[in-house]
């Protein structure tokens, strides 16, 4: 089975560098909205079966370009929402990107029972994405398109996978419509592409963007 796991278009926290992870979210930008028209273009080669966005309207929005091309409708799987920033939640200043960033990096590490202040656990972000890739897979497709987080994405696939080098996760950015590539089965995935930069092409960056949950720890 192949995971196509699709990082969401920019949107405005993005752009002013907040921790945006509680549903609904901001919305998308006009760039935001451009990447996922791009992205569209891109994935539609693929052979897509079916496609799943988390709760936040962002998800949803980058989808809509290629669902409608596909014609598809799109699943919604709460548990496919980014790592929640608890106490950090809209902030950008330094101190709490730093904090949760760092907290991520200690599940990625091999430490899942960190907790994020004011928000969960590695132990419980792994249950409850592990249980949404598991409904997406047992609908028994054999390519799926996931919409989903930056942190989210780079922290599963790394802890998940047979990545060699775990540092790759947290120093390897994942910009706004970036893409990793997971072939396998629950226990048994294999990163066959990790594409940082935008699927539509890197002329669709916003390099001025600070983007704290897709930049490097």
């Amino acid at each position: 089975m192949r995971l196509l796991l699709l990082r969401h278009g920019q949107t405005y926290a993005n752009a002013d560098g907040a921790l945006d992870t509680a549903p609904p979210g901001k919305e998308l930008t006009g760039l935001g909205h451009r990447q996922a028209d791009a992205a569209a273009e891109v994935l539609h080669r693929h052979p897509i079966e079916a496609v799943y966005v988390s709760n936040l309207t962002r998800t949803h929005q980058t989808a809509a370009p290629l669902v409608k091309r596909l014609g598809l409708a799109p699943t919604e799987i709460a548990g496919l929402r980014e790592i929640y920033a608890g106490d950090y939640e809209m902030r950008s200043d330094e101190d709490s990107v730093r904090g949760y960033l760092s907290t991520i990096g200690s599940w990625i590490h091999g430490d899942p029972s960190a907790q994020m202040p004011g928000g969960e656990s590695g132990h419980e972000f792994l249950d409850r994405y592990d249980a949404a890739v598991h409904r997406a897979v047992k609908a028994g497709h054999e390519c799926v398109l996931i919409v989903s987080h930056g942190a989210a994405i780079r922290t599963w696939s790394a802890i998940r996978s047979d990545l060699a080098d775990p540092h790759h996760a947290t120093s390897a950015p994942l910009r706004n419509t970036g893409l990793i590539v997971l072939d396998g089965e629950p226990g048994g995935w294999s990163i066959s592409d990790w594409h940082s930069e935008p699927v539509g092409g890197h002329l669709l960056e916003d390099e001025s963007a600070p983007d704290p949950t897709g930049r490097r720890s």
